[in-house]
């Protein structure tokens, strides 16, 4: 047996490909599955199965085009209820392959309540459990990204689930699908995969006394909801079309004018080239892993996008995170801005951010999440979570009339909420290379 991980860090998620005897199985797919089957292929594996362990709240699922594509069988847990065909899922109702492969369905509710991990059998023997959003690497999924009404009951679910998990034989794999930097699970390790002993000997929730512990501990922070993630769950049920073409026209500034009125612009040049000039209206992001996640947290889903970019970019790695969560309309980029671009704003170093701080009448604007204004706060800073910007608009305890200074943890928020400050009409000046605990 091998499995073959392959990692989408701005999500924060993993798709596993386990080969077994020339054959395959496909665990969670994001929607561009051309990595998925090009890998099989060149391995020559046929895929057999292609397994959904729940209904995805942070990305478009790939699984119906894979398995349409390869001709693998599709597998979504019963209660999913998705609108197009599948092989449903029941709790240990064995699914059997071929050469020795059986895939054993285990219900695992919490993250969602449909959730189901898969035990991989070979020759009759346990090797590997696909755990999706339920028992993940040192943490658990979340319970809480189907409405704080449903929370509690779905973390004492978990509870439950994770414990199943653990019962399994310690040298079983443990393959989830989230991991770090995915808002879907409460913590984050740097280990992607593990195995059901190191679990049972190293995850604290496992080691919480009930499940009423275990369902405190999941729900004492709740972490933000990235705005896209309500959008992502209808989509997998209808079920997700094939991929956008990746190649977009060539536009200027002068082509906006013909284009719908709730166009949005994004700005995806590095911060540098954005501050020395942004075409009004921009939401500036620079591109990056995370990419797509911060346009799906900003822009209003289903917009029509142009993105400006600079020449040496790759446009189409931009263009795959949006159509990731579902940004497929994106109209053409714009890789000369030129006088039309008349925004600007200053990017500091830490320690001219400092120098700018101490003098009379600096403003601060922090964006960061609460939990890490909690952890690291400096005083008179004024608090607004990057989205919220957005949403709430601007605190009005900052002054128009004055420079802005922005900070978060590296620069990269930062930039991002400068380019909605110019738009609502302030002057911001952005600490990059460097964060709020630099400052304290």
């Amino acid at each position: 047996m091998e499995v073959v991980s392959f990692r989408t860090p701005g999500l924060g998620d993993q798709t596993h490909l386990l080969i077994h005897g020339g054959r395959g199985v496909l665990v969670d797919p994001q929607r561009d599955i051309g990595r998925f089957l090009s890998e099989a292929a060149e391995r020559d594996v046929e895929l057999r199965f292609v397994l959904e362990t729940h209904v995805h709240n942070d990305y478009l699922s790939g699984a119906r085009e894979a398995a349409r594509a390869s001709g693998a069988e599709l597998v979504l847990p019963a209660a999913a209820a998705a609108a197009y065909p599948y092989t449903p899922a029941f709790h240990l109702e064995d699914i059997p392959g071929d050469r020795g492969l059986t895939v054993r369905p285990i219900h695992t509710p919490g993250h969602t309540p449909e959730h189901t991990s898969y035990l991989v059998l070979i020759d009759g023997e346990p090797v590997a459990v696909f755990s999706g959003g339920s028992l993940l690497v040192s943490a658990a999924g979340r319970t809480d990204l189907l409405g704080p009404e449903r929370a509690h009951t779905l973390a004492r679910l978990q509870h439950g689930s994770v414990h199943r998990l653990a019962a399994l034989p310690g040298e079983v794999a443990l393959l989830p699908t989230h991991g770090q930097g995915s808002f879907c699970s409460i913590s984050g390790s740097p280990r992607r995969t593990s195995t059901i002993a190191a679990e049972n000997s190293g995850n604290p929730l496992l080691a919480l006394p009930g499940a009423e512990a275990f369902a405190d501990r999941m729900l004492a922070d709740p972490m933000p909801i990235p705005a896209f993630y309500e959008h992502m769950g209808p989509a997998n049920l209808r079920g997700v079309p094939p991929m956008p073409p990746l190649a977009v026209p060539a536009l200027t500034p002068a082509d906006l004018a013909a284009l719908p009125d709730d166009t949005r612009l994004v700005d995806m040049r590095p911060r540098t080239s954005q501050a020395a000039g942004l075409l009004p209206g921009s939401v500036g992001v620079e591109f990056g892993d995370d990419f797509g996640s911060w346009v799906g947290w900003l822009v209003p889903y289903g917009a029509p996008v142009v993105l400006v970019a600079e020449a040496r970019q790759d446009v189409a790695a931009a263009v795959t995170q949006l159509a990731q969560i579902g940004y497929d309309d994106v109209r053409g980029v714009i890789t000369d801005p030129g006088e039309a671009a008349e925004l600007t704003f200053e990017v500091l170093g830490r320690e001219d951010f400092a120098g700018r701080l101490a003098l009379p009448g600096a403003q601060l604007l922090d964006v960061r999440m609460p939990s890490e204004q909690k952890e690291t706060a400096l005083p008179g800073a004024v608090h607004r979570f990057l989205p919220d910007l957005v949403t709430e608009g601007v605190p009005k305890d900052l002054d128009g009339e004055r420079p802005v200074l922005v900070a978060c943890g590296s620069g990269r928020r930062a930039s991002i909420a400068a380019t909605l400050l110019l738009n609502a009409g302030y002057e911001p000046v952005v600490l990059s290379g460097a964060g709020v605990a630099d400052l304290a």
